[in-house]
């Protein structure tokens, strides 16, 4: 049984060490413990620093590409090193490394395929009120929309099997945890929550400038992602609104017509209860075809899937 931690990093030369030297390398029921370090562009000595900490893969970007690309790029490494599990942890070292025993547990035991670390933000000295609120509301929309209940949703220290490794994509720059989760609770793997320690905050964070632009970012990859599952029902709430506003509107216009004289007054609502019906019946079309669509990614996504598992065991084979 291999366990791979992953370290996506942009500028970590401080604090990578306490990160590695944070990570034990002996787990209850793990055979081998490997490191793999994404330097995401980084302009300091974060890479060379890696090899010098005798971590075992580095995997270095000539520019920095977004957290996303950096964790695909962690992922297709750590699975081509023969990973059975994955951890992602930050190179901050926000998380403390000797809580990952705790986190693989459930995966070994059969009970997961994905396991995210709570940080029990009520606890963390120096999150403000307002971060606290925010996280809180965050986490239960994004829960809503995965059919889960995860009290931390942007916590990245996470594990993750093999298999749900090759199932979850990540298709944003920007940051998986929000996108996992949707995916993981849409796709109806095992998720279990365990609680984990954080270490004194060493830096701000390099992710966004401010809350207000990761709830905003955040928020559209809940929808879009969301939309790759829900098209259909997406679509079709919003065109049953319209449909029944241009419903309204035209019963409107029909009881000023018939049982007034001030039809004439009125035509302005025939012509927006036209806009809105075919506007309604549109967007109900439009989540046919995009449910359509939607099922035709599936097929391709569990193609792709079974795919790489070949092209992976093969790697596997040769190593």
């Amino acid at each position: 049984m291999k366990l791979v931690v992953q370290i996506p990093c942009l500028n970590e030369e401080d604090t990578l060490p306490a990160t590695i030297h944070d990570i034990p390398r002996e787990i209850p029921g793990i055979d081998k413990v490997e490191i793999v370090v994404i330097d995401d562009g980084s302009t300091d000595r974060t890479a060379a620093l890696a090899r010098e900490l005798g971590v075992d893969h580095v995997v270095s970007f000539p520019r920095n590409r977004g957290l996303g690309h950096a964790f695909r790029a962690g992922f297709d490494t750590a699975l081509r090193a023969g990973a059975d599990i994955i951890v992602n942890t930050d190179g901050d070292n926000q998380y403390h490394g000797g809580d990952i025993p705790d986190l693989v547990a459930p995966i070994l035991a059969g009970r997961a395929d994905v396991v995210i670390g709570d940080r029990q933000t009520e606890k963390i000295p120096h999150f403000s009120p307002t971060k606290r609120a925010l996280q809180n509301m965050g986490s239960r929309v994004v829960s809503r929309l995965a059919n889960l209940d995860i009290p931390d949703v942007a916590s990245g220290f996470r594990a993750y099997s093999r298999e749900a490794a090759l199932r979850l994509g990540s298709y944003t720059e920007f940051d998986h945890t929000v996108e996992h989760a949707i995916q993981a609770g849409q796709s109806r793997l095992a998720v279990v929550i365990v609680p984990i320690r954080t270490n004194p905050k060493a830096r701000e964070s390099r992710l966004f400038d401010n809350i207000g632009e990761f709830v905003v970012r955040s928020g559209l990859i809940s929808l879009r992602t969301y939309a790759m599952y829900k098209a259909l029902k997406i679509f079709t709430a919003f065109g049953l609104v319209s449909f029944a506003g241009g419903v309204a509107l035209g019963l409107r216009f029909l009881y000023f017509y018939l049982f007034t004289d001030q039809g004439d007054l009125h035509i302005q609502s025939v012509v927006l209860a036209a806009i809105l019906l075919l506007a309604g019946f549109q967007m109900v079309l439009t989540g046919v075809v995009a449910d359509l669509i939607a099922t035709n990614r599936m097929l391709l996504e569990d193609t792709l899937r079974r795919v790489r598992r070949l092209e992976l065991d093969g790697t596997e084979t040769e190593g």
